[in-house]
């Protein structure tokens, strides 16, 4: 069941946000262009001085696949380079492109270690002058992800963090407290239906399991397009408002 906030608890929301905002440059927000995800976010988009960290449902957290097309489609619609830090050598630029993401606007740092790429993810948000920054770690302390936080907030460029493991079982680590402003988990699904034989465009299970003054929810979406951008399948997108999407109380 949906709970209503109660009276007075959005002014106080909105109060407590300005707050934090003092001080900090105004870096605007992006939306993703759909109605039922962006409802979801308090600013109707996506901050982009901030971090917000994506991983995958099932085995997508050790391969990181389904995670990364949805980080690309969200990098794909900001301008300028995009800094991308791994410690694994097997991102796939085609499919990078595929989410509307030009191989050619992406320069890659690979680190040796998840210490080391940390260093490369906070400096990359403190140079500002770039689109995003976007990292690859399995372990994302309440520590490192404030700092990350902070060169974001400073910098006004949108951090990425992709979070990735070496097994399953590790994944649990991700129910850990960070300091991002958002935090994802993307699943597959079975691909959009067509009337003729053949694979449809893919659809992704969403869930937005964090979100700083917002509420927690989930969505079923067609992937990323050529152009980076999500959509509601056909069948959900002419139900009533009402029924999309599921939601529930944030986490403090």
């Amino acid at each position: 069941m949906n709970s209503r906030p109660a009276p007075g608890l959005a002014d106080l929301r909105a109060r407590i946000e300005r707050l934090e905002q003092t001080g900090r440059p105004d870096c605007g927000i992006l939306p993703f262009g759909v109605g039922p995800l962006d409802a979801a976010l308090p600013q109707g988009g996506l901050a982009r001085g901030a971090l917000h960290e994506v991983a995958g449902g099932g085995d997508g957290a050790v391969d990181g696949a389904v995670a990364a097309l949805f980080v690309a489609g969200i990098a794909a619609r900001l301008p300028g380079q995009i800094l991308w830090c791994v410690t694994r050598p097997d991102l796939f630029a085609p499919a990078l492109q595929q989410a509307g993401l030009d191989p050619g606007r992406v320069l890659y740092v690979e680190a040796g270690d998840e210490k080391s790429l940390l260093a490369c993810f906070e400096e990359g948000l403190r140079h500002g002058g770039i689109g995003a920054v976007v990292g690859e770690v399995a372990r994302l302390s309440m520590t490192a992800s404030r700092r990350l936080q902070l060169a974001a907030e400073t910098s006004g460029v949108m951090g990425l963090a992709v979070r990735r493991w070496r097994r399953a079982t590790d994944a649990a680590d991700f129910g850990q407290p960070t300091a991002a402003t958002t935090r994802w988990r993307v699943s597959p699904q079975p691909s959009s239906p067509l009337p003729a034989p053949g694979v449809g465009r893919p659809r992704w299970f969403v869930e937005l399991i964090r979100c700083r003054a917002g509420d927690c929810a989930d969505f079923t979406l067609e992937a990323c397009d050529e152009k980076g951008r999500l959509a509601l399948p056909a069948e959900l997108a002419d139900r009533p408002a009402v029924s999309a999407p599921r939601r529930r109380r944030a986490a403090a």
